[in-house]
């Protein structure tokens, strides 16, 4: 099975014939997993019952609870000596979220990232600048498998080093890079410590995504690098990068749909909502053997954009992610809950109750600051002892949700509450 380019331009009607042949095939290799030879049980669900696209509402939803209950192996479709690669959420010590595949989805997923990077005017010959993080964060292997099946010479920069990514710039000539939005801001103050103008470049495109930005955002970085920006959507449980891309008309995103079939809904009732309604999307992977998942809540909300696009393909368009129907915290590209962090400070023996999680924007970055109360017996006047504590804080929560935070060392009882519950997040950003 080939997902790149077959079907880019297909119609209405072939997209949804493809749909139900797909859906019919991954509700039967779902059903070889643990988890959902149970869940199909429990609801009654046939496979003979799925005959039409318009039949995904007879199945039953999945969660991220559902994946992190039956880690490691309880959603797998084959046997894991079939499997070649895993995926995994952030965290270390809590139960991630684990996407394992077979080379065939691999392949499935490299067509798809090359067709999505070939729709916004990447082409073979295009020198790629890769400055997303690698490892079990799939943006990274995600675009650069694609890239090389586009036929792009692919640079593997990685993420941070902005001077050594401002000289791969240079000396390489590079013509596409792919870069978090607020990285990208935050390079522009680099280039201008460095004395170098980003449109004296050879850059003509940026690939943006992993966090929710604005369109004033995308704006801005286009003025800046004198490119043309474009926005993406993935996640990890969909693959990765690859689900919903720009074409060159930035009028939404692309979302492949013989790959992917999606939903919008309330959160709340599960009902559909009509076209160009804000709600939850739904995704049900289509084209994954390896570890197929149906009616996933990504707690992402965005809404379908009524009418075509001029660019001709009639694959659905999502608007950009307007917010989050649950409590996780986007950053730096990283997914982070609260309770991550709760975790991680109720370990420690000198915290106290009450913790405070500011999301701040200082110049381009976002960053975020952790005010933490502290028992009275270890809030000392000795310097040495409370840097040491705010050292050994900051290191725990790095190695669980990977990104450094400012943390706060603040007195007992000191933190707001509101009708004596605590408040856990504030974000600061745009104020």
């Amino acid at each position: 099975m080939n997902c790149f380019d077959q079907v880019e331009f297909a119609d209405r009607k072939e997209i949804e014939r493809i749909q139900a042949v797909r859906l019919k095939n991954t509700v039967y290799q779902a059903t070889a997993s643990r988890f959902y030879r149970g869940r199909m049980a429990m609801t009654g669900v046939k496979i003979s019952d799925i005959n039409s696209h318009n039949d995904i509402n007879i199945l039953p939803f999945t969660n991220k609870d559902d994946l992190r209950s039956n880690y490691p192996y309880g959603l797998l479709a084959m046997p894991v000596e079939e499997m070649v690669r895993l995926h995994a959420s952030s965290g270390t010590t809590g139960t991630a979220t684990v996407i394992f595949h077979t080379q065939n989805d691999l392949n499935i997923w490299a067509d798809l990232v090359a067709r999505c990077m070939h729709m916004s005017g990447v082409s073979t010959g295009d020198v790629f600048q890769n400055m997303s993080g690698y490892g079990l964060f799939t943006g990274g292997l995600g675009i650069h498998y694609g890239a090389e099946r586009l036929g792009c010479l692919t640079i593997p920069a990685g993420a941070g080093n902005s001077k050594r990514q401002i000289k791969m710039l240079k000396d390489f000539k590079v013509t596409v890079a792919h870069i978090i939005p607020s990285y990208a801001l935050h390079l522009s103050s680099v280039f201008k410590d460095m004395s170098v103008d980003p449109r004296s470049l050879h850059l003509r495109i940026m690939l943006i995504g992993a966090e929710p930005h604005t369109h004033e955002v995308r704006k801005r970085i286009e003025e800046i690098y004198g490119v043309k920006a474009y926005n993406s959507y993935g996640l990890s449980e969909m693959n990765g990068p690859g689900v919903a891309f720009e074409c060159r008309e930035q009028s939404g995103m692309h979302l492949w749909e013989d790959a992917y079939l999606a939903e919008i809904v309330d959160p709340e009732t599960l009902d559909p909502v009509p076209d160009g309604n804000v709600g939850e999307l739904i995704l049900t992977t289509l084209c994954r053997e390896g570890m197929p998942v149906i009616r996933y809540r990504t707690r992402d909300l965005t809404r379908f954009i009524p009418g075509e696009c001029p660019c001709g393909r009639k694959h659905k368009r999502i608007d950009r992610i307007s917010g989050r129907s649950d409590d996780m915290i986007v950053l730096k590209g990283v997914n982070i809950y609260p309770m991550q962090v709760e975790k991680i400070l109720m370990s420690i023996p000198e915290v106290g109750q009450n913790y405070l999680i500011e999301l701040e924007r200082e110049g381009y970055m976002d960053q975020m600051r952790i005010k933490v109360e502290i028992r009275d017996e270890f809030f000392v006047e000795d310097m040495r002892i409370l840097q040491a504590l705010q050292k050994k804080i900051t290191t725990h929560l790095r190695d669980e949700i990977l990104i450094t935070a400012k943390v706060d060392l603040v007195e007992h009882d000191s933190l707001p509450k509101n009708d004596g519950k605590a408040v856990r997040v504030v974000d600061k950003r745009n104020n």
